[in-house]
């Protein structure tokens, strides 16, 4: 039947209940809103080549534009402003650039390349080359840092593929002292402790971590443990006394003032991990530890609270990450050339600087806590009221009952599956648990009848459990009696199985030397005995 299209036709209104739900967005937590506020973008849309450091200058004025290095192909890209953008690039001699590294004051970047030379520029005028040259590495140079702490400007640490570390004074070009086997393997990990400029961290493919201490280079690390996986980055916390490591899919947190105790370990990401940064909260000045995977997610870890709070995910796999020092830039560069930046949204960044102003010159913000849903009678957590609740003085308080945990041999037990039992026993080897049963059996006069319908490899381990407990003071009156009576009804069995020969074998071995253990113990006592009633009188 056609439609009848003379009457004119109009669409009802949805009703309210088939409406998504807001109850979602309403119950996300602040963190996740805070993370959620950036809005991605390509900084760099095809770099043509694995995008494998980023690095953002220190802070040294309140308010300046976050400067970013990134560093692929054959050289070294500066960024900076707000939102950032690409001021000058930095050629690395035709080879291979990696891991840049701002000094303290954001003035001078070196960065290392695939030959192993370590080039120093400085940051605003690399048109004119490079300051100073730094030559002893024979490989990649993966690991260029310069003190964070204590504003050292002239000295800088270097290690590479060819696991030699380096200790340099600048402005001489010389090595104040170097460690030619560092690692058995390449290093490619490094950071600066945030609260001593003379210690350093390295990580290497030899799976181990080292601490360094520069006053003390040459004797050897300070501390040494094992991250399990081959490491691609470390990591200090702000405090220093934590130290995080990347390596596998696995990120782990160390207590290196307690001489590096594992505290935690993050297992959040499907691939390897390859980049560890710092990410500090511009809503409530808190810092998170950010890493990035080859499964294309970057993981944001409270490692105050131990738990992870967020993921942002890309559409390729990762390589590096970095955040600026205020926090309102993050960016995440991946192995087939792009650099994705996420910017704080303007709306966001209005939002928590109307909600800072102060108020009779008191701060009167308060960070917003997850609402909490009132509970209805159509809710299940409605009639689950008070289970969590703690029981309070006066209060009589009705345990639950423990469900008890019965063996394997006692269900076959109440089953009346005599022999199975006895050899579910011996499978177990417990001597506690067989000579139970054993006792059982014969209570029940059940023993003769099931070593009888044994079969030769139950026999076996009825055998071997003799060999192994029959001389125990506390099971010898009951094994030896029951091996004799063994031996007397499956003499037939026993002598035409080799394996069981060999048990046998094994039996009279063991009971002679008990009778020449027991033959020397008789003539200790026989000498001990009078000294003992000289001593009595």
């Amino acid at each position: 039947m056609a439609a009848d299209t003379s009457k004119p036709f109009f669409p009802a209104a949805p009703h309210s209940a088939l409406l998504p739900s807001r109850s979602a967005a309403s119950r996300a937590s602040p963190e996740g809103s805070y993370w959620r506020a950036f809005r991605s973008s390509e900084l760099v849309s095809d770099a043509g080549f694995p995008v494998t450091d980023l690095t953002f200058a220190p802070a040294v004025a309140v308010g300046a534009s976050p400067t970013l290095a990134a560093s692929w192909s054959t050289s070294v890209h500066v960024f900076s402003g707000d939102p950032l953008e690409k001021l000058r690039r930095i050629s690395v001699a035709g080879d291979l650039a990696f891991s840049p590294s701002f000094r303290c004051d954001g003035a001078l970047l070196a960065a290392g390349d695939k030959k192993g030379v370590v080039r120093v520029f400085r940051a605003d005028k690399a048109a004119a080359g490079a300051l100073r040259t730094l030559r002893a590495h024979a490989a990649e140079t993966r690991v260029v840092r310069y003190p964070v702490a204590g504003g050292d400007k002239l000295h800088l640490l270097t290690a590479g593929d060819d696991a030699l570390l380096a200790y340099w004074d600048v402005p001489s070009e010389t090595p104040v002292f170097s460690v030619p086997a560092a690692h058995r393997d390449y290093i490619r990990g490094g950071a600066a402790s945030p609260t001593d400029p003379n210690i350093f961290a390295t990580g290497s493919y030899d799976r181990s971590v080292q601490l360094w201490d520069a006053r003390t280079g040459n004797t050897g690390p300070s501390l040494s443990f094992s991250h399990g996986e081959l490491v691609e980055s470390v990591l200090f916390l702000p405090s220093g006394g934590l130290l995080a490591t990347a390596g596998g899919n696995v990120v782990k947190i160390w207590d290196v003032i307690g001489g590096g105790w594992l505290v935690h370990s993050v297992e959040s990401h499907v691939k390897t991990v390859m980049d560890l940064a710092l990410g500090k909260m511009a809503s409530t000045g808190e810092t998170r530890l950010l890493s990035a995977g080859i499964d294309g997610y970057v993981k944001s870890f409270d490692f105050g609270k131990l738990k992870m709070t967020h993921s942002l995910r890309y559409p390729q796999p990762l390589l590096s990450v970095a955040c600026s020092p205020c926090g309102s830039v993050v960016v995440a560069g991946s192995a087939k050339g792009k650099i994705y930046m996420g910017n704080r949204k303007k709306k966001a960044v209005d939002e928590e600087e109307e909600g800072m102003k102060s108020v009779g010159g008191e701060i009167d913000w308060v960070s917003p806590g997850p609402e909490k849903s009132v509970l209805r009678p159509n809710y299940f957590r409605y009639f689950c009221r008070g289970q969590n609740e703690k029981a309070k003085e006066g209060d009589f308080v009705i345990e639950k009952p423990k469900k008890v945990k019965i063996a394997e041999h006692d269900k076959l037990l109440r089953k009346f599956r005599h022999k199975d039992a006895l050899v579910s026993a011996l499978a177990k080897n417990n001597p506690r648990s067989v000579v139970a049963v054993m006792e059982e059996l014969v209570a029940r006069r059940k023993l003769v009848r099931c070593i009888v319908n044994l079969d030769n490899e139950e026999l076996g381990l009825l055998l071997e459990f003799f060999n192994r407990n029959a001389t125990l003071p506390r099971y010898a009156k009951l094994l030896l009696c029951l091996a004799n009576k063994v031996v007397e009804m499956r003499e037939a069995d026993i002598l035409s199985d080799e394996k069981l020969r060999v048990h046998m074998r094994n039996l009279k071995r063991m009971v002679a030397e008990e009778i020449q253990i027991q033959h020397t113990l008789q003539g200790i006592q026989g000498m001990i005995s009078p000294m003992l009633a000289l001593a009595t009188r």
